[in-house]
Order: structure tokens, then C-alpha cells, then sequence
């Protein structure tokens, strides 16, 4: 799975952690709304992008980039994004951009002819393993964390995680939609394990027979439907439809599952999937 991926379905169900991230409470997400924006007429598509709503329109707008691959042409990429979408959209509100790599050394991209943007207000860079220690104490920031925790460490953080998820969430759906996006994460970085042995690593064969996972789950599957439905409408129903394939994918779905929900072919649900374990 794309570390793309992985990021959109962490902001899009839980918006406050991209804010405790640059360093802001994870309430300012409520005025809020997170998508990922394709330019029009172009190749060019923003990983995330939170729009001010319109009680807040003083609030600046965010465009978010992740990027673990070294890339010298990133920020050529990355101002040309942003400025079509200027181009065409025509906000009224302000902007800043978000960058999230893994590390330092893989921030290569050409600067020179972004120096002013690079070193101002409007541009953040965040370096996922250079987070101190008061900062991981949220649950949130920590799971984000996870995405750069060394292999051999992966699952031992990840079920402190899952722990830590079970005691300080109160709500199940919230809290089983964590877990699944935990276990994906982790399966993310262990691709030579089977999705059942990461559940049984993580402790979660026995947590996924209870009434409340059960329930939560299926809960999250309708909001990913749900959402897959409005993004359909917003994109063309039937790109949007695809569109919302890893959504559910990343929240446990099966491929059969997926394919129903969405009134998809399976042919076609399957090779989505398999596009993503095979990146």
C-alpha cells in the first residue's frame, strides 16, 4: 500500500492528528473539511487538502504532500500544484503547505528557485523521526510515528498502541477504526507477513469475534461507503466509487465485500487491490 494511502485514510478519519502535527489542538479540525484535489487538465493531484469551512473563512487553507521518495523535482511539482489550484479555484481564504517525509535525507528537491516560499510562514516541513518525546505522547502523533518505526520494532510500538487505543477512546467506532488503521500501518511496513499473522502478532484474532468490533466495524464500513457515494458525485459517480476502494480496503473490507458495497465489478475491485500490495 502506498504510503499516500495510508495518510489520506488516517487525515480523512481522523483530521485532528494532521493539526496536532504542526502543532495546533485536534479540535481546530472541526472547521474543517479534508479531501484529495486532482488539477484540472493536468497529471498534477494534491495528497490532502483542508478546506476552511464557511463558518471559518479567515481560517487558511492547507495542502498537504507526503513524500517518502527522494525526488529532485519535488518542489517544482509541489509550487506548480499549488498555484493551479489557485489558478483555478480562486480562494478567498489564505494558504500553507504541509510536507511529511520520513527524514532529512530524503528532502532533496531542488530549492533554489523556492527559497523565499521555503523559508517562510507558508511552507512547513515535517520530519516524521525527528518528533521529540513530549510530542509522541499523543495517540494520534504516535501512530503517525509508526509509519518510520524500524521494522524490528514495528509490531512491539504498534501494540502499545493498540493498548493505549483501547483505554483512552471511549467511543468504539472511533476506536475500532484506529486499530484497523494501526494494523494497516503495520502491514504497510511487514509485507512479507500474512494479514492474519499481524493479527495474531497485535493480539487482534480474539478482539475481532467480540459484538463491539463487529458492529464497529460494519459501522465504518457505511461511512467509507458513505463517503465514497459523495465523493462519487463530486468526481463522476463511478470514478469516485473506485475512488473509495482503499478507503475500505484499509478499513478490513473484503474484496468481495468492497465490490458489493460500491456496486463495482470484482474484476475490478481486485486489481485495485492488488495494485496497492504490489507499491
Amino acid at each position: 500500500m502506498k504510503t499516500d494511502t495510508i495518510f489520506y485514510s488516517l487525515f480523512k478519519t481522523f483530521p485532528g492528528i494532521f493539526f496536532e502535527l504542526i502543532g495546533y489542538s485536534a479540535s481546530e479540525a472541526d472547521a474543517y473539511q479534508f479531501s484529495s484535489v486532482e488539477i484540472k487538465q493536468t497529471a498534477f493531484r494534491i495528497d490532502g487538502l483542508f478546506l476552511p469551512s464557511t463558518d471559518t473563512p479567515n481560517h487558511p487553507i492547507y495542502f498537504i504532500e507526503v513524500q517518502f521518495q527522494r525526488d529532485t523535482k519535488f518542489y517544482s511539482r509541489l509550487f506548480a500544484e499549488i498555484f493551479l489550484y489557485l489558478h483555478q479555484y480562486q480562494p478567498t481564504s489564505s494558504w500553507r503547505a504541509v510536507v511529511i517525509y520520513p527524514s532529512r535525507n530524503i528532502d532533496i528537491g531542488k530549492q533554489e528557485d523556492y527559497r523565499e516560499l521555503l523559508t517562510s510562514q507558508r511552507v512547513r516541513r515535517i520530519y516524521l523521526n525527528e518528533f521529540d518525546e513530549e510530542a509522541k505522547q499523543s495517540l494520534g502523533v504516535k501512530t503517525v510515528a509508526l509509519v518510520v518505526e524500524p521494522e524490528e520494532s514495528t509490531g512491539e510500538k504498534a501494540k502499545v498502541l493498540i493498548e493505549q487505543a483501547q483505554q483512552e477512546v471511549a467511543d468504539e467506532a472511533i476506536k475500532q477504526k484506529l486499530i484497523r488503521l494501526i494494523e494497516t500501518i503495520v502491514i504497510y511496513k511487514l509485507p512479507q507477513k500474512s494479514r492474519k499473522e499481524i493479527e495474531k502478532m497485535l493480539g487482534l484474532d480474539d478482539l475481532m469475534q467480540t459484538k463491539v468490533y463487529q458492529e464497529a466495524k460494519q459501522e465504518g464500513l457505511k461511512e467509507g461507503l458513505k463517503e465514497g457515494l459523495k465523493e462519487g458525485l463530486e468526481m463522476g459517480e463511478h470514478r469516485g466509487r473506485l475512488a473509495a476502494v482503499p478507503h475500505l480496503l484499509a478499513l478490513g473490507a473484503s474484496v468481495e465485500k468492497v465490490a458489493q458495497a460500491l456496486g463495482l465489478n470484482l474484476e475490478e475491485v481486485r486489481k485495485i487491490a492488488q495494485s496497492i500490495q504490489n507499491q
